[in-house]
């Protein structure tokens, strides 16, 4: 598959921070020796992580992950990383669900030790479906697994959001919940509205993002249903598997208070992300995974909760999507890595589907 090479994610040395990791943490843990600090080959375009271990007899946990807020000067794909934020997510989560979510340990809100404010928690040990190259394409781990192992994969991970939809109580996750007025709903539209401004501020906007909004009114559902703590990033590829079983749910920075169906809805549509981008290589994909139908399917089984209005929301969940696309280009083009072409449009690589969506004629 030929793409594009890989965005730049950072300006930092991961020797440096380890240096600094390890100064951190003698005020913390007097005596504690870092070792085999290492950043993962999948760091991510947001936060990064530094994987390291710990040798004190004292240590809450040894083998250790932090996720460091992103590096102010690598032109960020966020505009804000609140990182107490994401810290307390993962905490209320563990207490109040059976999500296999990683134990959080120290967070540091000042930016001085390591550039930005960061956490430390344990690390989780399994194997996640890739990226880059993405699961849906020959040659990996996923790919290679048979229909059976798929499907429970599958089934699996669905069971994550019904039990965090489920088991979180609602009232909890408020905090999340954006300023303005309006619905949870109308104020995380709003949110990717500001957010959007401030991607294009200055450059070339997107007539394509502009009229997915203006879907999105013409699509609005006329039930929006109760609002429950989301993940956010619901996706396989933000979990670590043992097997073909869930052990570490992982990047809660988009975590939200919104309708069930916003989670759901983006779990749907980056599966299909993949799935079209294979098949526009000439590939089969895996066509018969995470399928739409599939997923609702089993959510309501699971939850007693019918999915409504998934036009809407998987239409939402692509405009999202388009928005850090344009924002990632726009940082690749910043770092000299591609052009600004004519048609800012042609920067989303989903940019067709995204228009069938809008046009009706996707699904």
């Amino acid at each position: 598959m030929a793409i594009a090479p890989r965005p730049r994610t950072s300006t930092r040395e991961p020797e440096e921070l380890g240096r600094r990791l390890a100064a951190w943490l003698d005020g913390r843990l007097p005596g504690a020796k870092v070792t085999g600090a290492s950043v993962p080959g999948s760091n991510g375009m947001s936060s990064e992580t530094l994987l390291f271990d710990i040798e004190h007899p004292d240590t809450p946990i040894r083998a250790c992950a932090l996720r460091l807020a992103a590096d102010p000067a690598a032109y960020t794909v966020f505009p804000t990383y609140d990182m107490p934020r994401q810290h307390r997510v993962m905490r209320l989560v563990a207490e109040h669900t059976d999500l296999p979510v990683p134990r959080v340990q120290w967070l540091e809100e000042d930016p001085g030790p390591l550039g930005a404010p960061f956490f430390v928690m344990a690390r989780a040990e399994g194997r996640v479906p890739p990226d880059v190259m993405p699961y849906t394409y020959e040659g990996n781990w996923l790919h290679s697994a048979t229909d059976a192992e798929r499907a429970e994969l599958q089934d699996a991970s669905i069971s994550l959001l019904a039990r965090l939809h489920d088991q979180f109580p609602a009232k909890e996750a408020e905090f999340l919940l954006p300023k303005g007025e309006g619905s949870p709903l109308r104020r995380h539209v709003q949110a990717q509205r500001a957010y959007y401004a401030w991607v294009v501020g200055g450059l070339a906007p997107s007539p394509l993002i502009e009229r997915a909004f203006a879907r999105l009114e013409e699509l609005w559902p006329a039930d929006e249903g109760p609002a429950v703590l989301n993940w956010g990033d619901a996706r396989i590829g933000n979990v670590i598997y043992d097997g073909f079983t869930p052990v570490a749910v992982l990047d809660w920075e988009m975590a939200a208070y919104a309708p069930r169906e916003v989670d759901l809805g983006w779990s749907v549509y980056l599966h299909r992300f993949f799935q079209d981008l294979t098949v526009s290589f000439g590939q089969p994909g895996l066509p018969d995974f995470l399928r739409r139908e599939d997923l609702e399917r089993r959510y309501a089984e699971l939850t007693g909760h019918t999915p409504r209005d998934m036009e809407f929301h998987t239409l939402y969940a692509a405009l999202r999507h388009a928005i850090v696309m344009l924002r990632i280009a726009y940082r690749q083009a910043h770092f000299g890595e591609v052009e600004i072409p004519a048609d800012p449009d042609s920067l989303i690589l989903h940019h067709a589907s995204l228009a069938a969506m809008v046009q009706g004629t996707y699904w």
